[in-house]
């Protein structure tokens, strides 16, 4: 995730654990290594300036505690302010109340990747106990609702569309018909608009105001870099967003400067996709993002993630208890592991993962796939 950007702040961290003494000199050499790391990933220099203007202040000022080194305290500080740049300790809220009809309605560019992450929401809560629907009101894309629909429907989501009716319409339909069956989350797929569209932006405000979603959630591509902020602004007037779903961050260069410019306007990032598969979606944590960042790795995503294949951890009691693993039994583990994203992905997980031979890394879904179909 953010690879280029995760590389080299593994490095500054090895650089400070390494230094034979934290003077002045080595705090200016760190600092500009900084700079130049952030600067790469595409935050505004601006931005750039003012963390490590905070850095510096606060490593010169500070009193090292009792049992503490100057080192311990250049590491916690540039953690903080690394946080801090993407939005601080806050976690957003996701929790959605039971017993109600949630309606969150998607904006965004063309091409950011809304259907995709309409789906991956469904899924997401639906994963959470929730009965969640979709409306395709995406009229200027033909393929749309198809897309919608093949993503969703192994996992029996059900998608509303009509045809030769308008977008505004439409919402308005799949919204009322999904609240009369109970649907306790509602989520609506627009066509995406770009800031200097205008016809597509007044339909997005009739939209917004027939409706009265819940939520506007603005999707958004993090490839865009910085300029993310700038779109996010500009659809704010708009219509209120009340939250952020960052697309496309783990193949993106620019993903850290995508995150900082949307939470320098104030907005909240609730959800990141961090790859094509409808499962691969998290909740945004700031402190577990840069942990994984720093490559210190997040055991506790790690556990949340196995906790999810109750299929994988049965077979595993079955195996304990009878001491015997069959091929069948091998199948159902692989199986298992490739729903959980790529081995490079569970590696940035653990603790010192990311330093691990890249061999290991290797063992991509393809190879995965050819085993399976071995034992099958």
């Amino acid at each position: 995730m953010i690879k280029g950007l995760a590389d080299e702040l593994i490095r500054i961290i090895k650089k400070i654990k390494g230094a034979p003494l934290i003077d002045e000199k080595t705090l200016r050499e760190v600092i500009r290594d900084i700079q130049r790391a952030l600067l790469k990933a595409d935050v505004s220099v601006d931005l750039v300036l003012k963390i490590t203007e905070n850095i510096k202040a606060r490593v010169l000022t500070a009193e090292v505690p009792p049992g503490f080194t100057k080192r311990d305290v250049l590491l916690k500080v540039v953690y903080d302010e690394l946080v801090s740049l993407l939005g601080g300790e806050k976690i957003p809220q996701i929790t959605i109340p039971r017993g109600t009809s949630y309606t969150i309605m998607l904006v965004g560019l063309q091409g950011s990747g809304k259907t995709t992450s309409a789906a991956k929401l469904a899924w997401f809560y639906k994963n959470r106990g929730y009965k969640t629907a979709l409306v395709c009101a995406d009229t200027y894309r033909p393929a749309a609702y198809i897309q919608l629909k093949q993503l969703v429907e192994k996992y029996d989501i059900p998608v509303w569309f009509e045809k030769d009716k308008s977008a505004v319409q439409i919402a308005y339909d799949g919204v009322k018909h999904f609240k009369s069956e109970k649907y306790n989350i509602i989520i609506i797929d627009t066509a995406g608009r770009h800031k200097e569209e205008e016809g597509l932006l007044k339909e997005m405000e009739v939209m917004f105001k027939k409706i009265r979603p819940d939520e506007v959630m603005f999707v958004i591509d993090a490839t865009i870099g910085k300029q993310a902020g700038k779109q996010a602004a500009a659809f704010q007037k708009r219509v209120p967003i009340s939250s952020i779903f960052l697309t496309k961050l783990d193949g993106s260069a620019k993903g850290g400067g995508a995150l900082a410019a949307i939470v320098a306007t104030g907005a909240i990032i609730k959800f990141i996709g961090t790859g094509e598969k409808i499962e691969e979606i998290e909740v945004f944590n700031p402190p577990r993002f840069i942990n994984r960042l720093l490559g210190l790795g997040d055991l506790e995503a790690l556990i949340e993630r196995f906790k999810k294949h109750e299929e994988l951890m049965k077979l595993q009691e079955r195996i304990l208890k009878t001491g015997k693993l069959t091929l069948y039994d091998m199948k159902i583990q692989l199986k298992s592991l490739r729903k959980m994203g790529s081995l490079g992905k569970l590696l940035s997980l653990i603790p010192g993962g990311t330093q691990l031979p890249l061999a290991a890394a290797e063992v991509n879904d393809e190879k995965i796939k050819k085993w399976i179909a071995i034992l099958d």
